[in-house]
Parts: C-alpha cells; structure tokens; sequence
C-alpha cells in the first residue's frame, strides 16, 4: 500500500507539478482538498524557510499525515528582493497571477536588459505528525522578460526565463521546467528525507 504524503496546498497546478517532480508510486499524494477541517495557517513568517516549516510542523499535526509544505517565490535584484515571500500577494491579498505579472513588470519598466537578473527560490519543509522535521532549499537563477509569454506554468512563469535559455518558463514545455526549476532542485535534495520519514 502506498505511504500517504500530504502536500499542503490546495492549489491544483502546484499539486500536479509535484506529483510529477516526486513520481514515485510508493507514494499517494494528498492535497488540503482531501482534508476536512485543517485551517488556513497563516505564513507571517519573515523568511520562505520560516513560512515553510510553520505550514509542514502545523499541517502534520493537525492532520496526522506526514506534511510536504513548500514556500517559494521570486527574488529581483533591481528591486531589492521583492516580491520575495510576498510573490503570491504582490498585487494585493486576492490577486491573480495576470495582476502580479503586471504589477511586476510595471515596476521593472526603466530596469535595462542586463540588470533583469532574478532568481526563484523554494524552501520545503518535510514534518511528521510527531515533530521530526526538516528543510532544503532549492534555487533557479534566470532573469525577468520585457513582456509575457507562454500560457504554461503559473505565477510568474511567463515573465521568468532561466539561465540558459531563451524561453519563458510559461513557454518551455513541463518536461523541461521540470529538471531546471527551484521546486524541481528542492525536490531531488527531498528524497531521502522522504525516504525516511515514509519509510520507503
């Protein structure tokens, strides 16, 4: 039978992205979705590691599932680290991803070519329902375009190209993104952890 690991999220992309990024069918992966009664925890955490490791500690306890939580977001150098832990709610608390996008490129509309450098960066923190918990982080360095492309991906995907390449990660296809992104780099550092927490 296959070891339960809760991701938490409810967000649909993020949960089949994962799911392809840990493929693995000792594992059946559970999303807040599948959970009745677990709270929205709310991420006041200064840092992705902080707001990481307060989602998986709380969510593994509350639910009695060993808990996945990733934070993850993007860094600009031009603007000092922003959107950074903010990148979900850059546009407001409610904000889609089209409102992010435009307010990201509004405020990078002076910013030249060669000082668009960016990174996304994702922290996830493994936690059992007893406490035992630990964290990595994984890292994709690439650069903010001067306009959106790609219906791909989610959040910031049609601005971010990464190092490398000359497409967006909106435009290069799953299977790529999915050996070069931040969630991918963290993943791979995931497996042993898993490995023991599940018992696998």
């Amino acid at each position: 039978m296959a070891n339960k690991l809760l991701l938490a999220t409810r967000n649909k992309k993020k949960k089949l992205e994962l799911q392809e990024l840990l493929d693995n069918p000792g594992i059946q992966v559970l999303t807040l979705e599948d959970i009745e009664h677990i709270p929205e925890i709310i991420e006041d955490g200064s840092s992705f590691e902080e707001n990481a490791v307060k989602k998986a500690r709380e969510t593994a306890a509350l639910s009695g599932y060993t808990c996945l939580a990733d934070d993850s977001g993007l860094v600009v150098d031009a603007l000092e680290g922003k959107p950074g832990i903010y990148s979900a709610r850059f546009a407001g608390e409610e904000a889609t991803d089209q409102e992010n996008n435009e307010k990201l490129l509004d405020m990078m509309k002076n910013i030249k070519v060669g000082s668009r450098t960016a990174r996304f960066i994702c922290v996830i923190a493994i936690s059992t329902p007893a406490g035992e918990l630990e964290s990595v982080c994984g890292v994709c360095e690439g650069k903010i375009a001067l306009a959106l492309s790609g219906g791909g991906g989610f959040g910031y995907d049609p601005l971010f190209i990464p190092e490398g390449y000359d497409q967006s990660f909106g435009e290069l296809p799953a299977r790529i993104k999915n050996t070069i992104s931040h969630r991918a780099h963290a993943l791979k550092k995931c497996q042993p952890i898993l490995g023991r927490f599940l018992g696998l």
